[in-house]
């Protein structure tokens, strides 16, 4: 399929000069993502995926670890639960400055610094807070580790989605993104023997040493995006000795690689919202916000409200285990699908279904006669939330160009974890305002039609403004 692109040698003999030298001018430039999509899918870009979910897990893990941590740190530090809270929001916090900050660093000097310095970051500062020695003192850290955190995963998802073909990208980045569950889960597994054995900072060493080891290993075997790479330019070199492990059939040597794209100018936030393309920068905003949300609110509240509803507390904990089973399941399920529809689409669906599932989950939790009705709503819903936050995480890859793609996806997640934090809080004021458990999950289903509105808004939008310079297999497979 490249001799479409490249004029292979025997032409060129039969060519007269003049012809030769007009189709070697002609065969001079290739489209990266033209090689990435035409080339089957190789080893070396497996390992790239194996290595953006290592990221992930470890991401997960310290994203979570004061949630463990906390009943030991409350008999230790003496501390009331109030005390703790400002530890939690600090994280979350410095989540959402992190995914701010870092996003553009990563569009000016590379996808590769910019994941080691996130990591790093949050690695050094998990390890120093094992030694605090007091709960301020862990706020501030906590921060500090947020931030490196809040870098990381835009990035991570943005270097893997510009290493997938087109056809393939939300199939293969979706089980990427369940890195973060499983490194949830990670932590839940090592909490009791790691505590127990150790004390609570054991966990905050390991996740300062695990992160501190996977930076050698991407500092040896990450490669840049070879996107970004071309994007500036004067490492045409390296692009083409990237792409040459992907396609290594085609001989590049002579080739000028482009991306295939209007180049961006200006400031790249600024770019998110210029004429054709802020509009739909908007509704991914909108749609991260509104599905962080929720949710943060159900991971905080779900258990009290399921208990609140008449169901014991075993039982309580294992419908929130199959609330995150959702997540992660539905995450694969619609990156699968998103490959196949208008990702939109697919979403919107997911949303709705969702709205309505959790909607009816507080009439139906405390009847014995529907639990099992209930535990199908449950997982709906965490497959109409988690599963589609992955999968808004995963439209924003595709929707922007190389030049501000980095910046996109962590603006869009920064918005979402603005939201989270709104999730974490509006439970509290509900229950302290006596709703009952049914009337606080039909509220909450408003925020998730609300998306699901948002994604046939965008899907609506990015058939008005197809951006010329889109590839035919980028647009066939975001539905533009």
């Amino acid at each position: 399929m490249f001799t479409m692109i490249l004029s292979s040698p025997a032409t060129q003999k039969s060519a007269a000069p003049a012809q030769e030298t007009r189709m070697t001018q002609r065969s001079a430039t290739l489209a990266v993502q033209t090689v990435i999509d035409e080339a089957p899918l190789s080893r070396f870009q497996i390992a790239i995926f194996v290595l953006c979910f290592a990221i992930l897990v470890l991401d997960g893990y310290d994203t979570v670890v004061v949630g463990y941590i906390a009943p030991a740190l409350k008999a230790h530090f003496g501390a009331a639960p109030a005390q703790l809270a400002p530890m939690f929001g600090a994280g979350l916090f410095g989540l959402t400055v992190g995914s701010f900050v870092f996003g553009p660093v990563a569009d000016r000097f590379g996808r590769k610094p910019t994941l080691i310095v996130s990591i790093a970051l949050f690695a050094l500062f998990s390890l120093v807070s094992a030694w605090a020695n007091s709960i301020g003192t862990l706020i501030v850290l906590r921060f500090v580790t947020g931030l490196g955190l809040g870098g990381a995963m835009p990035n991570a998802y943005t270097l893997a989605a510009e290493y997938c073909p087109a056809r393939l990208r939300s199939t293969l980045v979706a089980p990427i993104g369940c890195g973060i569950a499983a490194g949830g889960a990670l932590g839940g597994l090592a909490a009791p023997h790691l505590i127990g054995t150790f004390g609570w900072p054991s966990m905050l060493v390991a996740g300062g040493i695990l992160p501190l080891v996977l930076v050698f290993v991407l500092a040896r075997w990450l490669p840049e995006s070879v996107r970004h790479l071309v994007a500036h330019g004067a490492r045409q070199d390296e692009a083409r000795a990237i792409l040459a492990r992907i396609a290594p059939k085609i001989d590049l040597s002579r080739v000028q690689l482009t991306l295939g794209e209007t180049p961006a100018r200006g400031f790249p936030i600024g770019q998110l919202l210029r004429p054709g393309i802020g509009g739909g920068t908007l509704l991914l905003w909108i749609t991260a916000f509104m599905a962080l949300l929720v949710i943060y609110f159900l991971g905080n509240w779900l258990p009290i409200l399921i208990q609140q509803s008449g169901v014991p507390f075993r039982e309580a904990s294992l419908m929130t285990a199959l609330y995150l089973t959702g997540n992660s399941l539905g995450a694969i399920l619609l990156g699968v699908l998103m490959d196949r529809f208008n990702p939109q689409y697919v979403l919107a669906v997911a949303f709705v279904f969702a709205a309505a599932s959790l909607a009816s989950f507080g009439h139906l939790a405390g009847d014995p006669a529907l639990a099992w009705l209930s535990l199908v709503a449950l997982f709906v819903t965490g497959v109409g939330t988690g599963g589609t936050m992955t999968g808004t995480n995963i439209l924003s890859t595709g929707y922007y160009p190389t030049a501000t793609r980095a910046t996109g996806v962590a603006w869009t997640l920064g918005m979402g974890r603005v939201g989270s934090i709104v999730g974490s809080m509006i439970g509290g004021a509900m229950l302290a305002a006596h709703w009952l458990p049914p009337r606080i999950f039909e509220a909450v289903a408003v925020p998730v039609a609300l998306a699901a509105i948002s994604v046939c808004v965008l899907a609506a939008y990015r058939a008005r403004h197809a951006r010329p310079d889109q590839t035919t297999s980028e647009a066939a497979a975001h539905g533009t």
